[in-house]
């Protein structure tokens, strides 16, 4: 099985991608909502908190782990996979949204280096809209630097953001949010027209269209999931041992480590008018799993 993991219930528009492109794909999905947000956590707290999480859908009977939050991604999954995985889990594996992202944005793949002839493309401006953990990381600004020197990125740390929306606040206070973040950004920008804006937290698609209502209609919003599923599918091509297809599609399986009902309520209403739609229902996690768990 392949796990899905997310601070809280962002990462279901990641799954949602997921499943659409996979359908007889098995996937379980963990959403640490006694925890969320990550985004304003210290970088040591967010390797802890997500080391736990992946362990915990290891123990599920996951192969594969995506961490479906940039903020993870950004500070924690390096760690994993170079310090903790090889030791503890050696036949498992955990991948990331923003490696896809990056090769979306650079079109250029994950390993390759910017050419002399990058450097004389036209440039453009990229905005990332992000927790603060993940802008603190530098992720996006180092890892696009080095393939599309052309991109000048700036970014924009969403201090409340993802909370509002883990918390279920109401569309105005989000759009106020979200307006208040843009404003920013231009301010940042003096003026200068920003081509693309990357939403760098997957809590964010689920306000997209607010993002949509603000920003100039030239700005192009880059699709995180679907790149994702993408990304994915071309993986599972290259390590079919890390399939676990059925025969029909698969039932998807969501456990939190927070309350199951509230996950559920706030979870359902925010995908109600999302493409995941709305069908998703969070269990507890077993018992054998909710203990304490050793940090490496």
């Amino acid at each position: 099985m392949i796990g899905v993991f997310d601070s809280g219930h962002g990462g279901l528009t990641i799954l949602s991608a997921l499943s659409r492109r996979l359908p007889r794909q098995r996937f379980i999905y963990l959403g640490d909502h006694a925890n969320a947000p990550y985004g304003q956590r210290s970088p040591e707290e967010i390797l802890a908190l997500t080391q736990v999480g992946v362990a915990r859908l290891f123990g599920l009977g996951c192969t594969l782990v995506i961490l479906a939050c940039n903020t993870a991604a950004a500070v924690a999954l390096r760690r994993l996979q170079q310090e903790w995985l090889p030791l503890a889990y050696p036949n498992h594996r955990c991948l990331g949204v923003l490696v896809p992202m990056i090769e979306e944005i650079a079109q250029n793949p994950w390993h390759a280096v910017a050419s002399p002839a990058d450097g004389l493309r036209r440039r453009e401006v990229l905005g990332v809209f992000a927790t603060p953990a993940t802008v603190a990381s530098g992720a996006y600004l180092h890892e696009v630097a080095k393939r599309a020197p052309h991109l000048a990125v700036f970014q924009q740390a969403c201090d409340d953001l993802a909370g509002l929306i883990e918390a279920g606040a109401p569309e105005d206070r989000l759009m106020q949010s979200v307006a208040a973040h843009v404003a920013a950004l231009d301010r940042q920008l003096g003026g200068v027209p920003v081509d693309t804006v990357v939403l760098g937290c997957t809590h964010y698609p689920l306000v997209e269209h607010l993002f949509r209502a603000v920003l100039p209609d030239r700005t192009r919003i880059v699709s995180q999931p679907q790149r994702t599923a993408d990304a994915l599918t071309a993986y599972l091509f290259r390590h079919p041992e890390m399939k676990s297809f059925g025969p029909v599609p698969a039932a998807l399986r969501c456990f939190t480590t927070g309350d199951p009902a509230r996950a559920t309520q706030l979870a359902s209403a925010f995908l109600a008018g999302h493409p995941a739609g709305n069908k998703v229902a969070f269990e507890s996690l077993p018992q054998h799993l909710t203990g304490h768990v050793e940090y490496a």
